[in-house]
């Protein structure tokens, strides 16, 4: 484990100088300098004293947490086409079911239309990337154009359809994830 590294991003996420960490703990720039470095150790009251400085405890700073992934690229995507609904639908983000949201893109061919969805807990949200589709919201239908959002509980029956003539493309957000 590169300890030295670890301080300084800590710092650095902190927004701290070495001068600013060194004057808090009442040390000098060049041992936080050699500390960042790799080139000296602190005692290990010194470093509870700068984990607390910073924010954190030995448990975290030693904790061997795999890193999240953050960046998710189109190798990364998931899609399935319904042909009967003419219909694609692209999971933007790999095992979304373990997260708070779930976004999707769904690309509808013209009389194409989503899978009717049944009133559950929860909210969503779209933007129309291309063309025109209509939400169908508790058999309301409201028209959603190119650049246009919406966003609904969906504690009522919902799903979308493409009534125009060109593909129609949306993202879709889901909380809690349903799709």
């Amino acid at each position: 484990m590169d300890i030295g590294k670890k301080i300084r991003a800590l710092r650095l996420g902190n927004d701290l100088t070495q001068e600013e960490l060194a004057s808090r703990l009442e040390l000098t720039k060049g041992y936080i300098s050699q500390l960042e470095n790799n080139l000296t150790s602190p005692s290990i009251q010194t470093l509870f004293a700068i984990l607390e400085v910073l924010g954190t405890d030995i448990h975290t700073f030693f904790g061997n947490e795999p890193d999240l992934t953050v960046v998710f690229k189109k190798e990364d995507f998931n899609e399935k086409e319904n042909e009967e609904l003419k219909n694609t639908i692209s999971w933007i983000v790999p095992n979304a079911l373990k997260y708070q949201m779930e976004p999707i893109i769904i690309k509808l061919a013209p009389g194409g239309q989503s899978v009717i969805d049944n009133p559950h807990a929860g909210e969503e949200f779209g933007y129309v990337l291309e063309g025109q589709v209509t939400l169908v919201l508790n058999r309301k239908r409201y028209i959603i154009k190119k650049g246009e959002t919406f966003y609904y509980l969906a504690n009522k029956e919902h799903y979308l359809i493409n009534n125009g003539t060109s593909a129609a493309k949306v993202l879709w957000i889901s909380t809690p994830p349903m799709f």
